[in-house]
């Protein structure tokens, strides 16, 4: 089978496409044969060493991807050959809250990802994908599908009524648009382009803010929802927090994902203090997130993830580099 990895040094440039042997599963582990995969910026950010630049090399990097079981290990009957499953992101997280231990099993870095033709992984971070879905839609699921139910439903427990700001038409931020409605709230969504705030409306966000023409957007996002939204999510980090810390009701949360406009910041955090706002820190979530994030879509069949472009595997630099232009709206996949 063949693999992309990160070989000799950090960088794109460094990206191989070779052959590999994933092995036999170890009990309690299944064998999957890739069918799809999708991209999420932390994909550039572990091949450029920004995430993490003691990462051991080599990686094979990716965290999203839809699989057919090939085989099973000793203990394994939940799962046959033939299935097409979703493996979890986390596989060490199971249920409940985050454990102490959730960064060492993640897919893509620091364990080996998903970009690659075959992969073996634990049976029980495994979940059924909606069955009417494709390939490429069922790929988007296990990081930015979970990311986004997470931190709306898990951790903010938004329900009918309650009000969403969502920054930016990548992919976690179309997940929240498409979550949201489902359960109810409203929604407001940010972009640089008129012509993707547009598309945004017509999958049901109430209100778009073009941040490159409104400034102070956080105000506006503010005075569309009354007295604040109730969840901020918040995809730009250090350079879009301010604003965010402007949307949010007093007693909301900031749910604290992305850092794609820097990491540092120098903010006075009275008003976070005064106005008992909540910033919540979420990596991405447990398989339990992932059950529940589809059993909603199965109670939704007229749902489905907003897929931007496909690619074939082996064009994974290209895919890359569309993603990290900003051309894409929603998901970015690439087929096995």
């Amino acid at each position: 089978m063949k693999r992309w990895q990160v070989q000799s040094g950090f960088g794109v440039e460094n990206l191989v496409w070779s052959e590999g042997d994933p092995g036999d599963p170890g009990p309690g582990e299944v064998v999957l044969r890739v069918r799809a995969v999708s991209l999420n910026y932390r994909d550039l950010l572990m091949i450029h060493g920004h995430y993490n630049p003691r990462q051991p090399l080599p990686l094979v990097p990716g965290s999203d991807c839809v699989g057919e079981v090939v085989a099973v290990g000793d203990g394994v009957t939940e799962w046959t050959a033939g299935q097409r499953v979703c493996p979890a992101f986390n596989p060490g997280w199971l249920d409940g809250p985050i454990p102490h231990t959730a960064t060492r099993t993640t897919l893509g870095g620091p364990v080996d990802g998903v970009f690659q033709e075959t992969v073996v992984v634990p049976a029980s971070a495994l979940v059924s994908p909606p069955e009417h879905w494709t390939d490429a839609e069922c790929a988007t699921l296990p990081c930015a599908g979970v990311t986004a139910w997470r931190a709306l439903v898990s951790e903010a427990q938004i329900g009918p009524g309650s009000t969403v700001l969502t920054l930016g038409t990548g992919g976690v931020s179309l997940f929240a648009l498409q979550i949201a409605r489902m359960k109810g709230a409203r929604v407001c969504i940010t972009s640089s382009s008129d012509q993707k705030l547009a598309r945004a409306k017509a999958m049901g966000a109430s209100e778009g803010i073009s941040y490159t023409t409104d400034a102070d957007w956080g105000r506006t996002a503010r005075r569309w929802a009354g007295s604040g939204v109730d969840v901020v999510v918040e995809l730009g980090g250090a350079g879009t927090l301010e604003q965010s810390l402007r949307a949010v009701r007093t007693g909301g949360t900031v749910a604290l994902i992305g850092v794609l406009a820097g990491v540092k910041t120098s903010l006075a955090l009275t008003s976070v203090l005064m106005r008992h706002v909540r910033v919540q820190g979420v990596f991405v979530g447990s398989v339990r997130d992932l059950a529940d994030l589809v059993a909603c879509y199965r109670s939704h069949p007229d749902q489905r993830p907003a897929v931007d472009r496909v690619f074939e595997l082996a064009e994974l630099p290209q895919a890359l580099q569309w993603m990290a232009e900003g051309r894409h709206m929603g998901k970015v996949v690439l087929q096995a």
